[in-house]
């Protein structure tokens, strides 16, 4: 009877089992874990799967050297197809939306590709006649890139604060450029060698005062022949103004923003910070491009 208990006892039964459902149980998660990624797929083709022929082509031809080539494939992996939530749209963005994914707005990227090669175009034409531009760029994932852009094409920027009145009070804003580069020269030179030295703590805190907010204007004589506008949403007031003088307006516009006070729209995400990268440096060449040709 012993020999029988032992016997019952032993018998691995539950072990084997549960080994089994385990290893059925494996490839159903393995399924699971990859339909994120199957859907990340679909909303990066569902831009191209139309246009295939147009991904490896380049879209846009300028005139003389300037011939900027736009990569559709290479602008839908830095996603500037996608725009805001299609709940938060701006309804004339309708014109430049190819069609919404998992809520997400989707851009026409052969469209977006063409209205900015027309925006190339008048960019190269204005740096080629000598006139001047200037990239505003406030939020923080366009900071860094506006400025270097404009360093690298010897242009204007601004990227800390849009001080108001600076295009339609120009007078006063020039005067405050003036000083800051008075305060500027005097400081690298003798000129206030006389000064104690609180006046010249309080020079100093005047010119970074003035540097954060005009510094990327240092040399401008005039009102700027154009503005750059990353997210005219968040940069209202910069459109408002230019508007109001007259100075034309180029903007990196997302699907929540108006595009009507915007002479050149440039559909695209104005968050991410390749994005804005990439509209940026096309502008920031064709700049380039014009100031060599002029030369």
């Amino acid at each position: 009877m012993a020999e029988v208990k032992k016997t019952a006892k032993k018998a691995p039964v539950k072990k084997v089992a549960k080994a089994e459902v385990k290893e059925k149980a494996a490839p159903v998660k393995k399924v699971a874990a990859k339909k994120p990624a199957a859907e990340k797929e679909a909303v990066a083709e569902v831009v191209s799967k139309d246009t295939p022929e147009v991904v490896t082509t380049p879209v846009a031809a300028a005139a003389l050297t300037a011939t900027p080539e736009f990569n559709l494939q290479e602008m839908l992996e830095l996603g500037c197809h996608f725009g805001h939530k299609a709940s938060k749209w701006h309804p004339q963005m309708a014109p430049y939306i190819y069609g919404e994914k998992d809520g997400i707005h989707l851009f026409d990227l052969p469209k977006v590709a063409s209205l900015l090669e027309a925006a190339y175009a008048y960019v190269y034409k204005l740096a080629k006649e000598g006139k001047t531009m200037v990239l505003v760029g406030t939020k923080k994932a366009a900071r860094e890139v506006v400025k270097e852009a404009a360093m690298d094409a010897s242009c204007f920027y601004i990227n800390a604060r849009w001080m108001g009145g600076l295009l339609t009070n120009w007078p006063q804003v020039s005067r405050s450029i003036k000083r800051m580069e008075e305060i500027r020269e005097g400081l690298a030179t003798d000129k206030y060698k006389g000064y104690t030295k609180y006046e010249r703590v309080q020079l100093e805190k005047e010119q970074f005062k003035l540097e954060r907010f005009f510094g990327g204007l240092r040399g401008l004589k005039s009102k700027p022949d154009c503005i750059v506008v990353i997210d005219p949403k968040k940069e209202r007031i910069v459109v408002n103004e230019a508007n109001n003088v007259g100075v034309p307006v180029i903007a990196l516009t997302d699907s929540d923003s108006d595009p009507r006070p915007v002479q050149f729209v440039l559909p695209g995400n104005d968050d991410a910070t390749k994005s804005i990268k990439f509209f940026v440096d096309q502008l920031a060449a064709a700049y380039k491009a014009g100031r060599a040709a002029k030369n």
